[in-house]
């Protein structure tokens, strides 16, 4: 995690990568990059990501599109479930319910913690923040733990 990084981190999110059993693996995902999403940071049981939006993004009010919002609450939510665990387990969502505040527009930051579960399933929250600091949606999910997936091409993995 990068110095600044560090500083960044609330005192919610904190937390430093070599607390990890394993190291956070290649969060690569054909989907995100097209999105847009870079990762901010990543401790034992929290997760940070940013999007800087973009025209394509938005709903027809100008706002960024409440999918995209959704995505990113179960994309760092999910990291944070991974990183529960010390990356030994992925994840997948079982059940991600979005409460939409107002709407989202500049830069924005996402935050998410695993606050429950055990050896099958992980709890988690997070919170959609724009440039000015607020809070323009907040996510609760479910998670399933699952073996990692074998390393694919994305052919394969699209086929």
């Amino acid at each position: 995690m990068s110095e600044q990084n560090r500083r960044s981190a609330s005192a919610d999110f904190s937390g430093e990568a070599e607390d990890f059993p394993l190291p956070p693996p290649n969060f690569h995902n054909p989907f995100l990059d097209l999105v847009g999403v870079e990762a901010d940071g990543i401790g034992p049981g929290w997760a940070r990501i940013v999007l800087e939006p973009r025209a394509e993004l938005s709903n027809m009010h100008g706002a960024v599109h409440g999918g995209v919002i959704m995505t990113l609450l179960d994309t760092t939510m999910a990291r944070a479930a991974m990183a529960q665990q010390g990356f030994r387990l992925s994840v997948v969502s079982t059940g991600v319910t979005t409460n939409f505040l107002r709407p989202a527009a500049g830069r924005l930051t996402v935050e998410a913690r695993a606050i429950g579960g055990g050896r099958s399933t992980c709890f988690c929250e997070a919170e959609v923040k724009d440039g000015a600091g607020q809070v323009v949606a907040k996510g609760l999910g479910t998670f399933k733990y699952q073996k990692p997936p074998r390393e694919a091409s994305a052919a394969e993995a699209i086929e």
